[in-house]
């Protein structure tokens, strides 16, 4: 078997047991390229040259997610600027007292302090993503907060590595403010390239040539131009589209990039103490995140749960160490921060329900505040004069919350996590508050108390029966009607203390007839009941 055949077996076999163990693969792949450095396997240029590529993608990627409405909130830039100072500044004091009690590396100069510290002052995407969706709260407020305070430290990073080339561009770099019209052109490209693989091919070529090779012929770091043209993109409709698109792609070139960290050599007893002690530093981390986050007005519980799922080192930090120019670092430093990093993402999968025990422990320093003085987007539901709710404002939930509004005359509110489609729906006239049905704190002051009915819409099922037992949790007496996906689920739902439930495909070929008809000039003969779901209003995307 060839070297690049080994490589990739053993990176397969390294991603499905991290995986078996609910931990991101990439630690696997970190693992794997440990283990063929002792059996004494040398690493491939090829393996080389895919990890860069793979790096040049993240970045693109990075740029299609930057949003500079988002970036400018204070709660965004400020956490992460203030974060990122106090936390590099913290871990280089720490190195270098490690250094004078004779426990660090060897002729480890305070550049390298900080250096370390400020890759390590970064949070992992992929963790922080995975535990959003696990947690359905992506989309919530401190979730956006979340994305946004990594989008921060993913910018701080590519300005870092494109400012230490310590080469000057060149003069002809003036030209690059160019890119800005001629983003123009790729906009149109993009707005015709469709859906299919040629979707994913233009993000690369986009991330490679108007990105990379351009900048780099004129003397700037080419991954300062992939991000760039990323966010020069990142407004287009089909942006989100793109940014899927070459997902799984660049997950797979990054692949080749970890297993050659990897192939560096295993860590030394010296580097492990090193790792472990740097590993005991992530609750400060967390709690930093945590307190700067309460500062910014944040509620407690969100500022708890939001930091926390900030508390792990990331990949990135990885990527600035490793790309780091040369004589900036000692080789050792690299296979410290791998195992750092690695062994954070397993500390990241182990919390389970302790931010919620966190933010009663910390209730005496960071103590409830008054509404008035919370963050707008934060604040407790208010529902007063409402006759019924419904979670979960998607298309299912809108097309309940129309009907019960204009059919039933119910004085309706409706409760969703995305702002964006808060906004949408306020435009159109319905009475939406932003507003995270997960969050214990929302049910804490009984707020559905006087309300007839509660529709339970959300796109996640096991949200829906979250909200269901905490509405009997707090002695809610009302109506609760819920909708699922699949017969077991509804059933579940119904057994727990549902009162109505819907399947969404019960009525599919009753509605699909009844349109079919319409457009032949068919309507039903009088006297026959209207058996068919509500239609769901066709301007919300499908969930």
């Amino acid at each position: 078997m060839d070297g690049i055949s080994t490589i990739l077996l053993a990176a397969l076999v390294g991603g499905l047991v991290a995986s078996s163990v609910r931990v991101p693969p990439l630690v696997g792949f970190l693992a794997a390229g440990f283990v063929l450095s002792a059996a004494g396997v040398q690493a491939e240029p090829t393996l080389e040259f895919v990890g860069d590529l793979g790096v040049t993608v993240l970045l693109f990627g990075v740029g299609l997610k930057v949003d500079v409405r988002t970036l400018l909130r204070r709660e965004v830039w400020g956490t992460a600027a203030a974060h990122m100072l106090v936390t590099t500044t913290v871990i280089a004091g720490a190195i270098g007292a490690l250094g004078a009690l004779g426990v660090g590396l060897a002729g480890t100069a305070p550049r390298t302090w900080f250096l370390v510290g400020f890759a390590l002052s970064f949070s992992s995407t992929v963790v922080v993503v995975k535990l959003l969706e696990v947690r359905g709260t992506n989309r919530s407020f401190g979730g956006r907060t979340a994305i946004g305070i990594l989008v921060v430290q993913d910018v701080a990073a590519v300005a870092f590595l494109a400012s230490a080339e310590g080469r000057p561009p060149s003069p002809w770099a003036v030209l690059l403010v160019l890119v800005i019209p001629g983003a123009v052109v790729l906009r149109r490209v993009l707005s015709v390239v469709g859906h299919g693989e040629l979707l994913a091919l233009f993000g690369v070529v986009a991330a490679l040539v108007p990105g990379y090779a351009l900048f780099e012929a004129l003397g700037v770091k080419g991954d300062l131009g992939a991000l760039v043209i990323g966010m020069l993109l990142a407004r287009h409709p089909v942006a989100d589209e793109l940014s899927k698109s070459i997902f799984a792609l660049k997950d797979l070139l990054l692949v080749a990039f970890f297993v050659s960290i990897g192939l560096g050599g295993l860590p030394t007893p010296t580097e492990l103490g090193v790792a472990l002690a740097l590993l005991l530093l992530l609750p400060l981390k967390a709690l930093g995140f945590s307190v700067l986050l309460w500062l910014a007005r944040l509620r407690r519980r969100t500022a708890i749960l939001t930091g926390t799922t900030l508390g792990n080192y990331s990949e990135f930090g990885l990527i600035v160490v490793a790309l780091a120019p040369v004589g900036m670092l000692d080789p050792e430093w690299v296979r410290v921060i791998a195992t750092t990093v690695a062994a954070s993402f397993v500390v990241a999968a182990l919390p389970g329900r302790f931010p919620e025990y966190l933010s009663e422990a910390l209730r005496g320093v960071l103590p409830d505040r008054s509404v008035e003085r919370t963050h707008p987007e934060d604040r407790p539901l208010d529902l007063t004069g409402a006759d019924a709710v419904v979670l979960g404002m998607g298309r299912v939930g809108r097309a309940a919350y129309e009907r019960l509004r204009h059919g039933y005359g119910l004085e309706v509110v409706g409760v969703e996590t995305s702002r964006d489609r808060c906004e949408r729906l306020a435009a159109h006239g319905l009475r939406v508050v932003e507003a995270d049905a997960t969050d214990p704190e929302l049910w804490s002051s009984r707020p559905f108390c006087d309300v007839s009915l509660v529709v339970l819409s959300m796109p996640f099922h096991g949200n829906n029966l979250d909200a269901l037992d905490e509405l009997r949790t707090n002695g809610y007496e009302g109506a609760v009607a819920v909708v699922a996906q699949h017969d077991d689920d509804l059933a579940t739902a119904l057994e727990r203390g549902a009162h109505a439930g819907f399947q969404l495909y019960d009525g599919a070929g009753v509605e699909l007839a009844d349109r079919a008809a319409a457009v032949i000039g068919r309507r039903l003969p009088k006297g026959k009941p209207d058996s068919g779901p509500l239609r769901a209003p066709q301007d919300e995307p499908p969930e």
